[in-house]
C-alpha cells in the first residue's frame, strides 16, 4: 500500500509536472515535498513517536524504488528523506531527534547535506571548512564552501561537516539556516535532473550553538561514511524504480511505432533490446531485495540483543558495505544501459525533448557518479572484503588456498546435475572459485601494494559484482520456481540462465586480464586455465531464451517481472 502510495503520488503530482519541475518553477518542488510529508511519504523510516511511520528496511527501500521514477524530484526527496534526515536520526540526541526530526518528517523543514567542497570529492576528509568554539564557549563559527548541495535552494536544516581548530578528521554540525552567515550561488546548470536544485554553499562565520554538533568531536568522517552505505543500496532502489519504468515506456512503444507494415515489437533486433533490458533490472532487483533483506535481518539481530534502533541500523547496514557498493554500481549501470537502449529503440523520436526517455537519459548519467564514483566504490568493494579477511571476519585466504592446490590437482568431472538450473548452480559454484583464485593470487603476490594496482583491483571488482549478482538471481528463481513450479516462471528461467552465461563470458575476460598482469610463467599459465576451467558454460541457445522473455513483454504490453 505504501509503495502503491508512492506510485499514485508520481502518476497525479510529478510526471504532468515535469516540464514545469524541470524550469524549476518557484515553489513547486517545495509544495511537492510538502504534499509528500503530508502523506508520509518523508518519515517512512522514522519512528513513530518522531512522527513517522517506523517501517523496516524493506519498506522504505520499496518506497524509495517507486519514487525513483519520479526523475528530478526523486533526487530532490532521496536527498531529504536520505543524507538530509539520516544523520540527525541516527547520531542526533534525544534533544536534537524530538527537535528536528519531526519537522523534517512532516516536510514542514526540508534538509540537504554539505559535505562536498572544490577540493575534496571522493577524498571526503579533505575539507578545508573551519569550526571555532567563540571565546564564551557557547557557539561555532563556521567558516568555508560547500559545493554540489542538492535541496541547497530550499533548505532549512544542513548538515554541515567541519574540522574543529585543527583537528585531524571531520565533525558535523546541525545548521539551520535562520543562524545566519550562509549565503547561495545561483543554482547550477546542469546536463540532467534539471529540476533539483543545486547550490554551492558559502559559510561566512556562521554562528551554530555547540549543543548542535551532531555526535562527538571528529566522529564526522565516520557519519558520512555510514550514511553513505545507506545512501549506496538507496541509490540503487531508486535506478532501479527508473529503469523499469523506462522499460515499461519502450516496450509500450515498440508495440505503437509501426515499421514496414507492423510494430516495430515483432522485430528480432527489438525484441532483443527489450529482453535485456528486463532482464537487467530483474537481476539488479534481485541482488538489491536481498541484500535489503539480509541488512534487516542482521537489524533485528542486533536489536534483539539488546541495541536500539538506530544503533542497530547502522551496524547492520555496516555489515553489508561491501555489497551496497555492489549494488550502487549495478543499480546506476543498469539504469544508464536501459535508458540507452531505450532512446534508441524510440530512434529519432528518441533524440527529441518531447519524449520521456530524451529526459530519462539526461537524468541517469548523474548515478554513475552520486554517492561515490563507481570506480571508488569498486576500488571500496574488494577493499572492504580484503579488510574484514585481515580482521579474521571473512575466511578468504583459506578458501583461496583450496582453489590454488585444486589448479594443481586433475579436474573433477562432477556428474551432471539435471535438477532446475542445476548448470547455473555450479557455474556460480565455480565464478567464486574464479573470484577466490584472482583475488587469493593477487593478495598473496603483491601484498599491500596491491591497492596501488588500481587496474588490477577494478578487474577483480567487475568479478565480485557479477558473481554477487548472478547468484542473486539464481536464488531468486529457485525460490519463484519453488512456490510456483518452473513452468509458471519459465520467463525468469531464461533470464538466469541468460544472466548467469554472460557474466560467465565477463569474468573470463577479466580473470585473465587481473592474471596477466600479477602473475607470470608457470604461475600465470595454471591460473589462466582454471580461469577457463571456472567459466565454462554448456552450449544454450540464448537467442530463443530472449525471444520468450520479449514475448510475454510485449504480449502483457509492460514489464511484469
Amino acid at each position: 500500500m505504501i509503495a502503491q502510495t508512492c506510485t499514485e503520488f508520481l502518476q497525479q503530482n510529478v510526471w504532468p509536472n515535469v516540464e514545469k519541475i524541470d524550469h524549476q518553477e518557484e515553489g513547486l518542488m517545495v509544495s511537492l515535498l510538502e504534499k509528500a510529508g503530508e502523506l508520509g511519504l518523508l518519515g517512512i523510516s522514522v519512528p513513530e513517536d518522531l512522527g513517522g511511520f517506523g517501517k523496516d528496511f524493506v519498506t522504505t527501500m520499496l518506497a524509495t524504488e517507486r519514487t525513483g521514477a519520479g526523475y528530478s524530484f526523486s533526487v530532490a526527496i532521496a536527498a531529504h528523506t536520505g543524507i538530509g534526515t539520516l544523520p540527525t536520526l541516527y547520531y542526533g540526541n534525544e534533544e536534537q531527534r524530538k527537535k528536528y526530526i519531526p519537522k523534517l518528517a512532516s516536510g514542514e523543514w526540508k534538509a540537504c547535506y554539505c559535505l562536498t567542497e572544490p577540493g575534496s570529492g571522493s577524498d571526503a576528509n579533505s575539507g578545508k571548512t573551519k569550526a571555532v568554539l567563540t571565546p564564551d564557549g557557547k557557539h561555532y563559527l563556521i567558516n568555508g564552501q560547500k559545493m554540489w548541495i542538492t535541496n541547497g535552494g530550499f533548505a532549512d536544516v544542513f548538515t554541515v561537516f567541519a574540522k574543529i581548530d585543527d583537528d585531524k578528521n571531520l565533525s558535523a554540525f546541525i545548521v539551520e539556516k535562520g543562524f545566519g552567515g550562509i549565503t547561495l550561488n545561483p543554482e547550477e546548470k546542469k546536463m540532467g535532473i534539471k529540476g533539483s536544485s543545486t547550490r554551492q554553499v558559502f559559510f561566512n562565520d556562521c554562528k551554530v550553538p555547540v549543543e548542535n554538533l551532531l555526535s562527538t568531536r571528529e566522529n564526522g568522517f565516520k557519519i558520512a561514511v555510514n550514511i553513505l552505505n545507506i545512501g549506496r543500496i538507496k541509490l540503487a532502489g531508486a535506478a532501479l524504480g527508473g529503469a523499469k519504468q523506462t522499460l515499461d515506456i519502450a516496450i509500450t512503444y515498440a508495440n505503437e511505432r509501426q515499421q514496414f507494415g507492423k510494430s516495430i515489437s515483432s522485430f528480432g533486433a527489438i525484441q532483443q533490446k527489450l529482453a535485456d533490458m528486463a532482464i537487467y533490472c530483474y537481476v539488479v532487483e534481485s541482488a538489491t531485495y536481498r541484500c535489503s533483506y539480509d541488512m534487516e535481518q542482521a537489524i533485528e539481530a542486533l536489536e534483539a540483543g539488546g541495541a536500539d534502533h538506530a544503533t542497530a541500523l547502522l551496524k547492520g547496514v555496516e555489515q553489508y558495505a561491501a555489497e551496497a557498493a555492489i549494488l550502487k554500481v549495478a543499480g546506476s549501470e543498469c539504469l544508464d544501459y536501459v535508458v540507452d537502449e531505450a532512446v534508441q529503440i524510440y530512434g529519432g523520436m528518441g533524440y527529441s525533448a518531447e519524449s520521456p526517455v530524451e529526459r530519462a537519459y539526461r537524468d541517469s548519467r548523474i548515478n554513475r557518479i552520486f554517492e561515490g564514483t563507481n570506480e571508488i566504490n569498486r576500488l571500496l568493494t574488494v577493499d572492504m572484503l580484503l579488510k574484514r579477511a585481515m580482521k579474521g571476519q571473512l575466511d578468504l585466504m583459506g578458501p583461496a588456498m583450496q582453489v590454488a592446490a585444486e589448479l594443481m590437482g586433475i579436474p573433477d568431472m562432477p556428474e551432471p546435475d539435471d535438477s532446475l538450473l542445476g548448470e547455473e548452480k555450479r557455474m556460480v559454484a565455480n565464478f567464486k572459485k574464479a573470484v577466490l583464485m584472482a583475488a587469493g593470487g593477487a593478495a598473496q603476490k603483491l601484498g599491500l601494494a596491491l591497492g596501488d594496482e588500481q587496474e588490477i583491483v577494478m578487474r577483480i571488482s567487475d568479478m565480485v559484482i557479477d558473481t554477487y549478482l548472478a547468484e542473486s538471481v539464481l536464488l531468486r528463481t529457485l525460490k519463484l520456481a519453488g512456490m510456483k513450479g518452473g513452468e509458471e516462471v519459465k520467463e525468469q528461467v531464461a533470464m538466469c540462465q541468460i544472466y548467469i552465461r554472460d557474466a560467465a563470458d565477463r569474468i573470463a575476460k577479466n580473470a585473465k586480464e587481473a592474471v596477466s598482469a600479477f602473475a607470470e610463467g608457470d604461475e600465470r599459465q595454471a591460473m589462466l586455465m582454471g580461469a577457463k576451467r571456472f567459466t565454462k558454460s554448456a552450449p544454450f541457445n540464448s537467442k530463443n531464451a530472449r525471444r520468450l522473455v520479449a514475448a510475454k513483454l510485449i504480449g502483457d504490453g509492460k514489464n511484469p517481472f
